[in-house]
C-alpha cells in the first residue's frame, strides 16, 4: 500500500482538478472554438447562478451539446474503469476487463437488436436489451472456463471466443436486418462514440455509476479477500457464491448502460486499474475512488483526442482508447508470461 488516506485525499484532489481542467476543454474544442471565459460563463448560466450576457450560440453549443457529452465520457470511464477493478480482482487476473471479456461485445449485441429488429419494441428498452446480452455474455465465458486448469489465462481465452461469437452476431444482424445507412451508424457506435449523449444519458448514468461504484465499496474487504482465492476468501467469512453473484450483476449492469449510450469502448478497464493500483495500492476501499477518478480523466482526454487528431472529422474513441490499451495489454501479457 501506498501511502495513507491523507496521500489518497492529496491524489483525489489532483485528479479531479485535472478532470474540472478536462472537461473545460472539451467544452471549449471543437470545429467552433469556444474561450474557457466563455465556457465558465455559459456553465453558471446554465445551473443559474449568473447571468452574463454571451452569445445565444455559444451558450446553446457550451451547455446543450459539449457540457453533457465531456460529462458523460467522465462517468463512462469511471464505470469501465470500475469494472475493470472488479473483474480483476474476482477473476484474478490482470488482463480481466469488461471488453476482453467479451461483456460490451455481448452488450452491443443486445442493443442492436432491440435497434435494427425492433427487439422488445414497447416493453425492452435499449438498456435492457444491453444488459440481456452483458449478462448473457457472462454465462458463456463462465460456462467456457469452467473447471479450467490450463492457467489465469483460460477465461481470457474464453472471453475472446465470446468477443467473436457475439461481434460476429452483431454484423450478421446488422448485414441482413439493416439498410445501408444503418448499418453504417450502428458499426460507428459500436467503435464509440459520444456524438449523440444529452442531458438525460447523463442523470441516467450518474444513477448507476455512483449505484454501483457505492455497492462495491460497501463489498471492498470481500473483494481483497478474493484475491487470495476462493478458498481464502471463503475462510475468512465470505459469502464466495452470493458476493460473486451480486459483483457481477453490477458490472454486467454498468457495462450495459454504458454500452448503450456510446458503444463499445474497449481497455479503459484494463488499463486505468493497473495506473490507479500502482499509485495507492491493491486496497479496494482506496482503489475503487481512484479508478473512478483516473477512469474519467483518462477517457474526457481520449474524447478530446478524437476530435482533435484528424480535421473537420470526429474518430470513434474506441479506436483512441485502443492505440493506448492494445500496447498496455501487450506489456501486461508480457509480464505475466511463466518464467523460465
Amino acid at each position: 500500500m501506498r501511502g495513507g488516506s491523507g496521500w489518497l485525499a492529496l491524489f483525489l484532489a489532483l485528479v479531479l482538478g485535472v478532470l474540472v481542467l478536462a472537461v473545460a476543454l472539451a467544452a471549449a474544442i471543437g470545429d467552433y472554438g469556444i474561450g474557457l471565459g466563455t465556457v465558465f460563463a455559459a456553465v453558471t448560466n446554465g445551473l443559474g447562478l449568473t447571468h452574463v450576457d454571451i452569445p445565444p450560440i455559444e451558450q446553446s453549443v457550451v451547455w446543450d451539446l459539449r457540457l453533457s457529452r465531456a460529462l458523460v465520457a467522465a462517468l463512462a470511464g469511471a464505470g469501465l474503469a470500475i469494472c475493470g477493478a472488479i473483474l480483476q480482482a474476482l477473476l484474478r487476473n490482470a488482463l480481466a476487463e469488461p471488453f476482453v471479456l467479451g461483456v460490451s461485445a455481448g452488450a452491443s449485441t443486445g442493443a442492436v437488436a432491440v435497434i435494427v429488429l425492433g427487439i422488445g419494441a414497447g416493453g425492452l428498452s435499449l438498456s435492457m436489451g444491453a444488459f440481456a446480452g452483458a449478462f448473457a455474455a457472462f454465462a458463456l465465458v463462465a460456462l467456457l472456463s469452467n473447471g479450467a486448469t490450463s492457467g489465469p489465462n483460460h477465461t481470457i481465452l474464453a472471453g475472446v471466443a465470446a468477443s467473436q461469437l457475439f461481434n460476429a452476431l452483431t454484423s450478421y444482424i446488422v448485414t441482413t436486418s439493416g439498410n445501408a445507412q444503418q448499418a453504417r451508424d450502428v458499426m460507428f457506435w459500436l467503435l464509440g462514440s459520444f456524438g449523440g449523449v444529452r442531458w438525460p444519458d447523463f442523470q441516467l448514468l450518474l444513477v448507476v455509476v455512483a449505484l454501483g461504484l457505492a455497492i462495491c465499496l460497501l463489498m471492498a474487504r470481500s473483494l481483497d479477500a478474493f484475491t487470495f482465492g476462493d478458498e481464502d476468501a471463503a475462510a475468512l467469512g465470505v459469502p464466495v457464491g452470493r458476493i460473486r453473484l451480486i459483483l457481477f450483476a453490477v458490472t454486467a449492469m454498468m457495462t450495459a448502460t454504458i454500452v448503450s449510450m456510446v458503444g463499445a469502448i474497449g481497455f479503459v478497464g484494463l488499463v486505468v486499474p493497473h495506473a490507479a493500483r500502482y499509485v495507492v495500492g491493491p486496497m479496494h476501499m482506496r482503489l475503487l475512488p481512484a479508478c473512478a477518478a483516473v477512469g474519467a480523466v483518462f477517457l474526457v482526454l481520449a474524447d478530446i483526442a478524437s476530435r482533435t487528431v484528424a480535421a473537420q472529422q470526429t474518430v470513434p474513441i474506441g479506436v483512441v482508447t485502443a492505440l493506448v490499451g492494445v500496447p498496455f495489454f501487450t506489456l501486461i501479457l508480457y509480464r505475466s508470461r511463466p518464467k523460465g
